[in-house]
């Protein structure tokens, strides 16, 4: 028995069977839509006088078990990133580009820009329906087997492509089919790390999607790297033959790791979801505590339940302040691709073929590296400083680069401004470029890439959940697909002034996350729903104390309203 449970033997009644809400009086868990219904419910529980049994926190090499589970749940992340990494290597290949590509006179094979375009981002409106049409399964058969069953139809499209001969269209087709899985992918990995990390070290285990994201792209890239010297079809079937494996290893991973608790309170299965709280928290299962956040849960569970099935125009609701969240939701996953960061990886190589660097293949290498060790430095900032600050700092810094990144482009990398056949460039100026380049990816890798799956992992309540964050992701997926088809193109017509462009967006990006988006460092996936329905201005969240742990002098009105001027919300002191 834990100390926790030693200093309050008081809790031992609280996980009695007769008491089965004993967490109604902790955390406001229902949609203001039901309040009325759930008054009753919430009264009888305020009268229980209830005592709150907190999760101890261990040291961190006690929680060793947990995090190899979410590295195997996050995995979804690498086959997104395996393919990221490899097709644009594809493109480059002789025997991809005799087969796939099209003909000049003379003989020679080219891919059109608008061929470039469909065959890279057509990926992306594959997950773009993915998260629409898929989004609800993991409600229907759970996170883990909803994972396998994307997973499965990831592999079908793999099996489209590797079987394509000379018809691009074909390939494109199986494309379509793998996005669909991939785009699933997106949001059960995310949904379920968010659903079984312990609270405090949700921002670290949840970025582990994107840890592997960036992982995949690096050893995607090494493959090419690796594959280049062959002359058939070796070239790129070899990396798509290896999707085969990690699919594999994928769906077996998901018969180790544990099935998400509120999924398993919401079809019965209480006892399982102890095994499960238990195991994340390295807790023993009979642990009073553990009791508590099933009764945290199972209150939650029982409010929604009343409320009925939630459908599509739930989500655009404003009671439970639902589409407050869809909408943030939404606009930080457009802004993570309005970063620019697909920018620099689809022109970065010519940055780097102006000082000499001529091998595609070891540029993009170089990218993939920074990406990935830089995404290391997000497991200890996210939960370390919080979302918010993260994401403002990340904004901020990204914008000092894109300055000086177009600057030097616009006005120092060619003599005057702009790239003639026979113009040579400006070796210190392309260096200059290249550092800020790196620095970009950096700022990018720590802040932007893995927090924004985390926020839309912890923002809507279980019932509205997948829904949500299949229309969130769903638009990072289309913010994707436009960057990544049309870059060529306007990278053609206004050359580094596009750099400007992004710029502004992180500048709305930042002065955006002060204003809208709240801090859930710390809190139960019960509490972030509490945080919202009490109506707490984003920027005064970080001092936020859910209603568990709040003293009786705590004035909510401070934390709802603000006529302090713009300058002095942003900037004053506290």
């Amino acid at each position: 028995m834990s100390d926790v449970a030693e200093n309050t033997p008081e809790t031992a009644e609280n996980s009695s069977p007769e008491v089965p809400q004993t967490s109604g009086s902790q955390s406001v868990l229902s949609d203001n839509s039901i309040k009325a219904e759930n008054e009753s419910f919430k009264e009888n529980s305020e009268d229980a006088n209830d005592v709150v049994v907190e999760i101890p926190k261990k040291p961190a090499s006690a929680y060793v078990t947990i995090s190899i589970f979410c590295c195997m749940i996050a995995f979804g992340g690498f086959l997104s990133g395996w393919d990221t990494g490899t097709i644009g290597g594809f493109l480059a290949h002789p025997d991809y580009l005799r087969r796939f590509g099209q003909h000049h006179k003379d003989g020679t094979h080219y891919f059109s820009n608008v061929r470039t375009g469909l065959v890279v981002s057509i990926f992306n409106i594959g997950g773009l329906i993915g998260c629409l049409v898929l989004g609800d399964l993991a409600n229907r058969i759970g996170r883990k087997m909803a994972l396998v069953a994307v997973v499965i139809i990831f592999m079908v499209g793999l099996i489209i492509q590797i079987a394509s001969i000379n018809k691009w269209y074909q390939y494109f087709i199986g494309r379509i089919i793998s996005g669909l899985g991939v785009g699933a992918i997106s949001i059960f990995s995310p949904m379920l790390l968010s659903e079984v990390a312990p609270k405090h070290l949700r921002g670290t285990l949840g970025s582990m999607y994107q840890l592997m994201v960036t992982m995949g792209i690096f050893l995607g890239d090494c493959t090419n790297y690796g594959t280049k010297k062959y002359s058939n079809s070796v070239q790129w079937r070899v990396p798509l033959g290896l999707s085969f494996a990690w699919c594999l290893f994928m769906i077996a991973a998901m018969f180790f790791v544990p099935e998400s608790p509120r999924y398993l309170v919401e079809v019965g299965k209480v006892e399982e979801a102890k095994r499960s709280i238990a195991t994340s928290n390295q807790v023993s299962i009979d642990d009073p505590a553990v009791q508590a956040e099933v009764d945290l849960i199972s209150s939650g569970v029982e409010a929604e339940r009343l409320a009925g099935n939630a459908s599509w125009v739930e989500l655009f609701s404003t009671k439970g302040k639902n589409i407050q969240r869809l909408f943030m939701c939404c606009m930080l996953q457009c802004l993570q691709q309005l970063t620019g960061c697909n920018y620099f990886f689809y022109y970065g190589t010519v940055i780097f073929q102006a000082v000499g660097m001529k091998d595609s293949y070891q540029t993009a290498i170089v990218f993939g590296i920074v990406n990935f060790a830089s995404t290391f430095v997000a497991l200890y900032v996210v939960d370390r400083f919080g979302r918010r600050k993260c994401l403002m700092w990340g904004a901020a810094a990204m914008v000092c680069c894109y300055v000086v990144y177009a600057s030097v482009g616009v006005t120092r990398l060619y003599p005057d401004g702009i790239k003639h056949k026979d113009t040579n460039s400006s070796k210190g100026a392309g260096n200059c470029m290249i550092c800020f380049s790196c620095f970009f990816i950096f700022c990018f890798a720590c802040t932007w890439a893995p927090i924004c799956w985390v926020v839309v992992s912890e923002s809507f309540p279980l019932r509205i959940k997948p829904k949500g964050m299949a229309l969130a992701n769903g638009c990072n997926w289309f913010w994707n697909f436009l960057i990544s088809f049309f870059t060529p193109f306007i990278t053609g017509a206004i050359n580094f002034y596009y750099g400007y462009v992004f710029m502004g967006c992180m500048v709305f990006a930042y002065f955006y996350v002060f204003f809208f988006v709240p801090e859930m460092k710390g809190l139960t996936l019960e509490e972030v729903n509490e945080l919202w329905e009490d109506g707490v201005l984003p920027w005064k969240s970080p001092d936020w104390v859910p209603s568990s742990r709040r003293g009786a002098d705590v004035d909510m009105d401070a934390f709802q309203k603000d006529d302090k001027p713009l300058f002095k919300k942003m900037f004053g002191r506290k």
